[in-house]
């Protein structure tokens, strides 16, 4: 009996025992916290930072040493020493200055011989003038063309300008020309040249220069060398001035020259005539372009006594208007 009333009270007080245990450690102040691990000592070579969650770390409480990034002056520091390396002032290996020999190098001289890539004959014939012309003195008709055959190098020109007036042939000629290529530019020229007129049909020996000047000037010079001796020399000039890809503007300069003075053929030495004139043209293509303009001719010194003398005008201004068409 005994021994049954221990056992009830050992079992009735056990639970309150363990009860009053617990609130016993909670009421008691909290245990401290471990320590601070030392990190100065700690060896992060052996850390499997694989398997470490840095995006949970608290970067701003992190102590990393102490060091203050804001605060640092990198402009003292000395990178070379830290591996980072710096530029070298001056190259490696020097830039070798330029020579004769490299500027012969870059801009060698033509070879006329390899610019003929092929045997093929080409051709072009351009009428840079046919127009009708209203003047002070009548009306009539004129016109330019010029056009080649042949390679790259050499061709064979052809080339012809004239004048009507009052139903009648005034002066027209045809030349014939051997161009050979000098430069990229420019050709020379050596042929003949022959004039028909009504009374005074000449041949002439020609020998000229053609090509684009600085500027892009188209440019002919050609002296001539007629029968009896007489020296002769024209000069023409003409210029391009695109105002739109089809609308261009195009002023002509054209003199004559001759050595000597010939009253059988009216001419005179020094300039004996020069020609200005100013045209607009509009290329529907780059075949076809019609144009209007003006003009303006007139004689000099002998040459215009003779004419004047034959009762003909030694100056005119013209209105003109025609077509330009190549092939």
């Amino acid at each position: 009996m005994k021994m049954l009333t221990v056992a009830l009270l050992s079992a009735i007080a056990g639970p309150a025992w363990a009860q009053s245990h617990a609130h016993a450690h909670t009421d008691a102040a909290p245990a401290a916290a471990p320590a601070a691990a030392d990190h100065s000592k700690m060896d992060h070579s052996k850390m499997d930072h694989s398997n470490m969650d840095h995006s949970a770390m608290d970067q701003s409480t992190m102590d990393h040493g102490g060091v203050d990034h804001p605060q640092m002056d990198h402009s003292t520091m000395d990178h070379a020493a830290m591996g980072h390396g710096t530029a070298p002032v001056a190259p490696r290996e020097p830039i070798p200055e330029v020579t004769d020999a490299d500027r012969a190098a870059a801009f060698p001289p033509i070879n006329h011989d390899a610019m003929e890539h092929a045997p093929n004959v080409h051709s072009l014939l351009l009428i840079n003038r046919l127009e009708h012309w209203d003047g002070q003195h009548g009306t009539g008709q004129a016109w330019e063309a010029g056009g080649w055959v042949g390679g790259n190098i050499n061709r064979l020109w052809v080339r012809s300008e004239g004048e009507r007036s009052g139903g009648r042939t005034e002066s027209s000629d045809l030349e014939v020309l051997y161009g050979r290529s000098v430069s990229p530019w420019w050709d020379v020229l050596v042929g003949v040249k022959q004039d028909f007129r009504p009374a005074d049909s000449r041949t002439w020996a020609a020998f000229g220069i053609q090509g684009l000047a600085p500027y892009k000037f188209e440019t002919s010079a050609t002296a001539y060398v007629g029968e009896g001796g007489q020296l002769a020399a024209t000069v023409e000039v003409e210029y391009e001035l695109l105002l739109t890809n089809r609308l261009i503007l195009q002023p002509l300069v054209e003199a004559t020259l001759a050595a000597r003075d010939e009253p059988e053929h009216g001419m005179g030495a020094g300039l004996n005539k020069a020609e200005a004139g100013l045209r607009l043209r509009y290329e529907f293509s780059r075949r076809f372009a019609p144009y209007i303009g003006v003009s303006h001719e007139r004689l000099f010194g002998d040459t215009a006594d003779y004419h004047q003398a034959a009762g003909e005008h030694t100056r005119d201004t013209r209105w003109v208007a025609g077509v330009r068409v190549w092939f």
